[in-house]
């Protein structure tokens, strides 16, 4: 069969717009996002779908469901639910074949874990969770700034469960066919981000290097990220990249915009066109 992509909303939730800006001030970024008044701004969480022949392979995971009403009170997570947009499509969970797992943060893992009862057991049964060894350890082994993101619960069932594998490093590491592994550093050490060739066209999944159109400038760079100057060289080579060879790009957090493409203007690399997975 010919290789399928979905668009798979696992929710919205909501952060600190300075933090997810940075340096830049309120009165420009809340042009593109703006916030409520406890200066927080609305992010998407959303995942893609690759429907191969043999496999069924989900990228990241979403929040989930079993953190207590204290943690959920601070992001306020709303909208879609990961299992009933699965079953738009006619999948279950345990249809998931893989999990790509960008990185470890709470957003982007904890829907890999779910509680039964006391125990906490994979959410996608019959599927091998995909890490790296580098980053692996970076969020078992937290540092006291980013420790905060990397909650056990979402990450250390995975090993447990026997369903954890890692992918090696590099800089475009074969997957699977037409699917590909690039790795940044900026964020966090070692995210990875997928890469996909679909209908002739390049699919460049940017989880936390682009989590929005508002992000495209090279200095809008979140006060998350460990490595801000590394993260502003790596959206300038990537973005550069995507730029020359019109790669599609697709936004893990933009509360309204799935995919986009970009120009090059007198003020830099820039906005071209936005639109939908389904589109293509």
């Amino acid at each position: 069969m010919t290789m399928k992509l979905y668009t798979i909303d696992a929710g919205l939730f909501k952060l600190d717009g300075g933090a997810m800006f940075g340096v830049v001030p309120k009165t420009i970024w809340q042009r593109t996002n703006p916030a409520d008044e406890n200066n927080l701004c609305t992010w998407a969480m959303r995942l893609l779908l690759i429907e191969t022949a043999d496999r069924l392979i989900l990228v990241d995971t979403g929040l989930g469901n079993k953190q207590d009403k204290q943690f959920f009170s601070y992001i306020q997570p709303h909208g879609p639910d990961l299992a009933q947009s699965l079953a738009n499509y006619g999948f279950h969970k345990d249809d998931i074949t893989d999990v790509i797992l960008t990185h470890l943060h709470f957003d982007h893992v904890g829907g890999a874990i779910q509680r039964e009862g006391d125990t906490l057991i994979p959410a996608f049964k019959q599927a091998t969770y995909w890490s790296n060894q580098k980053h692996w350890h970076w969020a078992t082994h937290p540092n006291d700034r980013e420790k905060a993101s990397f909650l056990p619960e979402n990450i250390l069932p995975i090993k447990e469960s026997g369903q954890l594998k890692f992918i090696e490093e590099g800089d475009v590491v074969p997957f699977l066919d037409n699917i590909s592994i690039r790795y940044v550093y900026g964020h966090t050490e070692a995210m990875m981000l997928p890469q996909i060739t679909y209908k002739n066209k390049t699919v460049l999944y940017m989880a936390d290097l682009l989590p929005s159109v508002g992000h495209i400038p090279l200095p809008y760079v979140m006060s998350y990220d460990m490595f801000p100057l590394q993260t502003l060289n790596e959206k300038k080579r990537y973005l550069t990249e995507a730029l020359e060879n019109e790669y599609i790009l697709f936004l893990e957090h933009d509360p309204i915009h799935e995919c986009c493409t970009l120009k090059q203007t007198d003020r830099g690399i820039r906005l071209k066109d936005v639109f939908s997975l389904s589109e293509l």
